[in-house]
Parts: C-alpha cells; sequence; structure tokens
C-alpha cells in the first residue's frame, strides 16, 4: 500500500517515480505545488475536486522540503515536467498507450505532439489541441473539445492549462471521455514538450530552486506566486507543526 503525507488536508502520496510507472494503469493525476495547495484553502470546488483523483504527487522541492520539515519528507519529488517523459518512455512498446495533449498557446501542443512522437519515432502522441483562452466557461468549445479527443482514440489524456483550471476541467468531463483510461494535470508539462520554455539547470533543481530560475525567465507572471501568495503556505506549515492548522473546508 502506497504510503501517504497529509499536508495542509491533502494527501500526497509518498512514491518513487519507477513505483509510480508500474502501479499508474488508470485514474487521474494531480500534481501539487505551493501555489496548489494556497489556492485549495481558498476554492472550495478546486478543493473538493482534489480529493477525487487517484494519484496525487510531490511536485515541488518546496513542498518537500515542508514535508521535511513535518517530520515526513516524500520518497521523491516527482515534477510533472519530469513525470510526461519518462511515462512514456516507460511505455514507448506498448501499444494501449495513446496519448492525447490539451493546452499550450495556438500549435504549442501540436508542436509537442511532433517532437515527442519524433524522440520516440512512434506515433504514441495521437492527437493534440490547444483550447482558446477562457474555453472552461465555453461549454460550446469544450463539448467540442470532447469530441476531437474521443474522435482520437486516445487513451491518456495530458492536459496543461494551468490550476485551478485543468483540474476542475478534468473531474467536470471525465465521464464524457469514456476511452480515457489515464487522466493528467500537468501544468507547464506541454510547453517544456514543445520546447518553449526550458527547465531550470541541473543545479537549480539539486539546490531546490526551480522556482528561482523559473522567476528569473517570468518574473512579471511569476512574482506574486512564489513572492507573495506563498507566504501563507509557510505560516500555515508552521500552524500544522504545531497542530494548530484547521482547513476552511474539511
Amino acid at each position: 500500500m502506497t504510503l501517504k503525507n497529509n499536508i495542509l488536508n491533502i494527501d500526497i502520496h509518498s512514491i518513487e517515480l519507477k513505483e509510480l510507472l508500474k502501479s499508474m494503469q488508470s485514474g487521474v493525476l494531480f500534481t501539487p505545488n505551493v501555489d496548489h495547495l494556497v489556492k485549495l484553502q481558498n476554492n472550495r470546488g478546486f478543493y473538493e475536486d482534489y480529493k477525487k483523483a487517484d494519484w496525487v504527487i510531490c511536485d515541488s522541492n518546496i513542498l518537500n522540503l515542508a514535508a521535511k520539515f513535518l517530520g515526513t519528507p516524500f520518497r521523491e519529488v516527482i515534477p510533472g515536467s519530469s513525470f510526461l517523459p519518462a511515462f512514456y518512455e516507460y511505455h514507448k512498446d506498448n501499444e494501449e498507450m495513446k496519448i492525447f495533449l490539451l493546452g499550450g498557446l495556438d500549435g504549442v501542443a501540436h508542436e509537442a505532439k511532433q517532437r515527442i512522437n519524433t524522440k520516440l519515432n512512434r506515433e504514441i502522441v495521437v492527437g493534440s489541441h490547444s483550447p482558446s483562452f477562457g474555453f472552461e466557461n465555453n461549454q460550446e468549445e469544450c463539448l467540442d473539445i470532447i469530441k476531437i479527443i474521443n474522435d482520437s482514440g486516445a487513451s491518456v489524456l495530458v492536459v496543461g492549462v494551468g490550476a485551478p483550471k485543468q483540474e476542475r476541467w478534468i473531474i467536470k468531463y471525465r465521464e464524457s471521455l469514456p476511452g480515457i483510461n489515464i487522466f493528467m494535470a500537468l501544468g507547464a508539462t506541454i510547453d517544456f514538450e514543445a520546447g518553449k520554455v526550458k527547465r531550470a539547470p541541473p543545479i537549480f533543481q539539486l539546490l531546490n530552486a526551480e522556482w528561482l530560475y523559473r522567476l528569473s525567465k517570468e518574473p512579471r507572471r511569476l512574482w506574486r506566486r512564489y513572492l507573495v501568495d506563498g507566504l501563507p503556505f509557510f505560516l500555515m506549515i508552521l500552524k500544522q507543526k504545531r497542530g494548530a492548522y484547521k482547513n476552511p473546508f474539511s
């Protein structure tokens, strides 16, 4: 049985990548980071949808440092940007694994599809689509996207449109996608695969400072997330350490 760490009332799997790849044959995968955990304190719908995920894995080195402070570090940090390439490499000879990419700006998902298929020399990514901004509020567009995914024959859906949008969309529409066995909410991973965004150099990853590298590359978009919204997280972790934390929706 997979161990779980409870952080701010969210159960997060403590699992190694190789074990996750072997075990995850179906279900919904979410990858919480500090930004997610802060949003989960203020958005009841997001919180309730998070509780419906089958696989919740630690995406963040900062989150792992918090887990260490609480007394139980994760067995491994598994960023979404690392998990997707590990997933398709693991399943490169599995003909049942057919991936659809949903996310990115216009044309980005298609570029990611081409790059992945070229890398594996196999059409493992069978479809891609970059939705319009605000698509989640357009029922007609969502139904069109569902038809595109269903028609593709995909068995795996990767959604990368940011939290909480991607997680809420998956939970809302998963029953309308009967051919999909595995759902993954993976943030900017499609942009990474398309080569539009570069991951931090290994030294930043080793120093648990990947967030700092991303902030330096996209300061206007990320400064608030990392420098303002992250402060409540550390205060809540201190409360949990003292036994004084209570989630508003629990």
